[in-house]
Formats: C-alpha cells, sequence, structure tokens
C-alpha cells in the first residue's frame, strides 16, 4: 500500500510540515478518499496547539474532507469507486450501543473523530468507516460544500432536533463561520430570523443570508426590544457575553442553545428559566443519517458556505489567516 502523503503538526503549536505515513491494509468496512477539498475548521486550530489535551503528534488535522472514493473494503457495498463523497468531524463508532442502535452514532462512547489520535484530512488521501462517508449531491460545488460538513451539521442539527418549523421565531447570535449557514438553514426552514452581531456593518449580509431583523448587540436599545419575542436562540460565538440578557429574549418554552464554547462557565439567574419553563441546551455535530438529510435540504434550497479557497500546500498561511479572523466566512484547501 502506499504510502499518504500530508501536511503535519509535529508539536504543539507547530507549523504544518511534510509529512507521510504508512496507512496499513484497507479494512473490510473502511473507504480510502482522495481528497480534492478539505475546510479549516477552529477545531482543527485548537487540535493543533493541544489545547484541549488529546492531540498526539505528529498531525495532520482536517475533517471537513470533499474528494472522490479511491479504494473501498471489500464489505463496503453502498458506494462506488469514483463517486464524490464527503466526511466531516466523525469517522466511525461502536455501532451496536444504545446510541448507534437508534441512529445517534454521534453520541457514541467510542466515537472516533476524523483527526483525533488518526492522520485527517490536509492530505492527499484519507480513511474511514463506510458509514460515515456521505454522498455528495450534484448541486453542491465541492468548495462551498466542504465546510458544511461540520460548521454546517453543527448548526442544521439542533434545528432539527428541536423541531424548529416555519412558525418558529429564531435568533442566531454570531454571524461568522457558524452563524451565516445557520441564518440560511432557520430561513430553509420557513422561521422568521432574527440575527445578533457586534458588528454593526454585518446588516446588510445578514439580510441577504435570509435575516429578516438585525438586531446589534452592542445597542442596550435594540437588545430590550426583542425580549419575549424568539421561540430558539442558538448562540454560534465563543466570546462570554450577558447570557441573561438572551434569556431575557426567550418567549415561554424558548430555549438557549448552545453550539459556540464561550470560554467562561455560562451563568444564568434561575428565575427567567423557571417561570417561563425556559431551557438552556447544547448540541454537537449530527449523524451520518442527519448528515445526508442536511446535504440534500442545502442543494434543494441553495445553502452554501461563504469560502476562500487556498492552495493545501499554503495551509499555514491559511491558518494564520483564520486565527486573526481574516476570512470571510470559511477557508478551504484544495489539493
Amino acid at each position: 500500500m502506499a504510502q499518504i502523503q500530508g501536511l503535519a503538526a509535529h508539536a504543539a503549536g507547530a507549523e504544518l510540515l511534510p509529512f507521510h505515513y504508512d496507512p496499513g491494509k484497507l479494512g473490510a468496512h473502511e473507504v480510502e478518499i482522495a481528497i480534492t477539498h478539505c475546510g479549516i475548521c477552529h477545531s482543527d486550530l485548537h487540535l493543533i496547539a493541544n489545547d484541549w489535551g488529546i492531540s498526539q503528534y505528529p498531525f495532520i488535522p482536517g475533517h471537513e474532507i470533499i474528494g472522490t472514493v479511491a479504494a473501498l473494503g471489500d464489505e463496503v457495498r453502498q458506494l462506488a469507486p469514483g463517486e464524490r463523497v464527503g466526511l466531516g468531524w466523525q469517522s466511525n463508532s461502536c455501532g451496536v450501543c444504545e446510541w448507534c442502535t437508534q441512529g445517534m452514532e454521534n453520541l457514541c462512547e467510542q466515537s472516533e473523530g476524523t483527526c483525533v489520535h488518526r492522520n485527517g484530512g490536509y492530505a492527499e488521501r484519507v480513511r474511514a468507516n463506510a458509514r460515515f462517508v456521505v454522498a455528495i449531491p450534484d448541486a453542491l460545488k465541492s468548495e462551498q460544500a466542504a465546510p458544511l460538513l461540520c460548521a454546517g451539521i453543527t448548526v442544521y442539527n439542533p434545528l432539527r432536533t428541536h423541531s424548529v418549523n416555519p412558525s418558529s421565531r429564531v435568533g442566531v447570535i454570531g454571524i461568522g463561520g457558524l452563524g451565516h449557514i445557520a441564518i440560511q438553514f432557520a430561513r430553509a426552514f420557513g422561521a422568521e430570523v432574527t440575527a445578533f452581531s457586534s458588528s454593526a456593518d454585518k446588516e446588510e449580509e445578514a439580510r441577504a443570508l435570509g435575516a429578516h431583523r438585525f438586531v446589534n448587540t452592542r445597542e442596550t436599545k435594540a437588545m430590550k426590544e426583542v425580549a419575549g419575542r424568539l421561540d430558539f436562540l442558538l448562540t454560534t460565538v465563543n466570546a462570554d457575553q450577558d447570557w441573561s440578557t438572551y434569556l431575557q429574549a426567550l418567549r415561554p418554552t424558548g430555549n438557549l442553545c448552545f453550539v459556540g464554547v464561550p470560554p467562561s462557565p455560562v451563568t444564568v439567574p434561575a428565575f427567567p428559566l423557571i417561570s417561563g419553563a425556559r431551557l438552556i441546551s447544547g448540541s454537537p455535530i449530527g449523524s451520518p443519517h442527519r448528515l445526508r438529510e442536511m446535504l440534500d435540504v442545502a442543494a434543494r434550497h441553495g445553502v452554501k458556505a461563504t469560502t476562500e479557497l487556498f492552495p493545501m500546500a499554503k495551509a499555514n498561511e491559511a491558518i494564520e489567516k483564520v486565527k486573526k479572523s481574516k476570512v470571510r466566512y470559511r477557508a478551504v484547501l484544495a489539493n
């Protein structure tokens, strides 16, 4: 078996350097993907820096992968050589626990990350269990589809799990890599969408993406005006906020759902939760079934990531731009 060439960090926070590894024999249930595109996610940056204490070096990042099927294990029946496919954050699960058997493989305790303790998508090829490799609809361009495999499913999953529909009044906090996709999906579900941002210059873009209303979070008056108006509030930001203010924006039974991770513990007063039966929740990525559903919805409703394309060889340059928040909104590497 030929070695796989990629770009790896050899120590915490180090720049990526050319690296090759022997993937061994292809497993019976595995697929090898020839990578054409791979998105850069903030999770990749955390893994390169070992912020979560789980990285092993040398390590090839990348988990927003689009490519074509290069090889199939003997037991793989659902995919064909040359087929365009995608692979997201998860590459395997046990397949037999209560969560896997209910189609919620993303909650499996033995879940394997595509680039956690294994090599990911900043490379020529990658391998994964075939259950987690999904076909990409023809209507989606590879560059714009790659970020959907992590950022897209991260925002789609909670909207579906919490039954957002045309009667829903949805708020999205933060118009960035996650938020700009969340606005599009919420609009595709027929919901009334309010975008929250501390950047007033993003109003025009938020409305173009599908938001009906824009709230500048730096304006106290604007925040007070949305009190008691929302059913579901999705926070995509990785910064501390006055969460009690957002709690006040919810109607009774409303839900403040976290997909972004603020640095400090989230503290809110208990009384609004009790008096209005309001909820605080969180959501991870979705299952392979939900991933396929999301791609179908994106293809039919024209949902796509706003991207900036870089050659794979310039991955370090792209990572620096992402670190400095100079990419609108997702960086994608191309082989």
